[in-house]
């Protein structure tokens, strides 16, 4: 595996060999897909999002084909934080030899803080990513996500119980996203990564009703793309703190993209489930599109639109 240099980056003092990581909830806990290739090329990954309890998710059918892209209503599913630090990241470490991300997920203040208590211990996680896209039980079932001051207060209480660098995955589902970051910002969150799905919903023309189970989903894919380079041009410009892109990210010119609207890292979701080798293919085409737009360096591009 040869390294080139000029695509190393650092997320929150971690040095990572290239910004491409695959996104929580398509990559399962990585070994599935180091079957497939050395998941070493990667800069790293952010795998499934954990929660404090097992959870068998959302009734089925929970996923529907579009035309740019799909739409999915998982509903968290995973083995619960216990499960997941005794047998999920023993199994990582035989074929991972980087730090990992830990994808959180809570339907209370106190859940996400127990939850990132116990992962922040583990010495293969680098980074805490908290997903506040999650309904809050206590507040009518409204997004921790879509209100600052309720992201904010979850950031907080992480911050309280985390020695790793807490980084807050937001919703797009919002009116402004600007405040939400500068409120995680002022939380003391160490990174914002975005965005996370979009609301979108498919209609079975022969049964005439939804096709999700749940009706509605999280909507991923390439037609997000444009969206996600425009929320992360803003929130560069509004935080201090580096900025993960995610959303449609499917070739090595749409990480050069991103990483111009401001992003330090990427996240690579959908793609991974239409081709599982896209995150190795992106890695190795990078240094070719470098040259190509005389980059030598990706640090030195990172919000060079602005």
């Amino acid at each position: 595996m040869v390294k080139d240099l000029r695509t190393k980056v650092e997320l929150c003092g971690i040095e990572m060999d290239n910004p491409v990581m695959a996104a929580s909830g398509t990559f399962g806990y990585g070994y599935e897909y180091a079957e497939l290739f050395e998941i070493n090329v990667l800069g790293s990954f952010s795998f499934k999002g954990t929660t404090l309890e097992p959870r068998f998710g959302n009734p089925t059918p929970r996923i529907a084909e579009c035309n740019e892209g799909l739409i999915n209503s998982i509903g968290l599913q995973n083995p619960g934080v216990e499960k997941v630090i005794e047998e999920e990241l023993p199994k990582l470490a035989n074929c991972l030899h980087k730090k990992v991300m830990a994808n959180i997920g809570g339907f209370s203040i106190e859940e996400y803080a127990e939850v990132s208590r116990r992962l922040d211990g583990c010495d293969q996680i680098g980074w805490l990513e908290i997903n506040v896209s999650c309904p809050n039980v206590h507040d009518g079932g409204i997004a921790f996500g879509t209100d600052p001051e309720a992201a904010a207060s979850v950031v907080r209480a992480v911050k309280e119980v985390a020695t790793k660098p807490v980084i807050v995955k937001l919703s797009p589902n919002v009116t402004d996203i600007v405040a939400i970051a500068k409120a995680c910002e002022k939380a003391g969150a160490d990174g914002i990564a975005l965005i996370n799905t979009m609301l979108g919903m498919r209609i079975d023309l022969k049964t005439k009703k939804p096709v999700i189970a749940n009706k509605m989903g999280g909507f991923s894919g390439p037609a997000i793309f444009p969206v996600a380079v425009r929320m992360v041009y803003q929130v560069y410009e509004a935080v201090d703190i580096p900025v993960i892109g995610i959303g449609g990210i499917s070739k090595a010119e749409d990480v050069i993209e991103m990483m111009l609207a401001g992003a330090t890292a990427v996240q690579v979701g959908a793609a991974n489930l239409v081709d599982p080798y896209v995150c190795k293919k992106i890695v190795e085409d990078l240094p070719r599109v470098m040259d190509k737009y005389g980059i030598t360096n990706l640090e030195e591009i990172i919000g060079g639109a602005h």
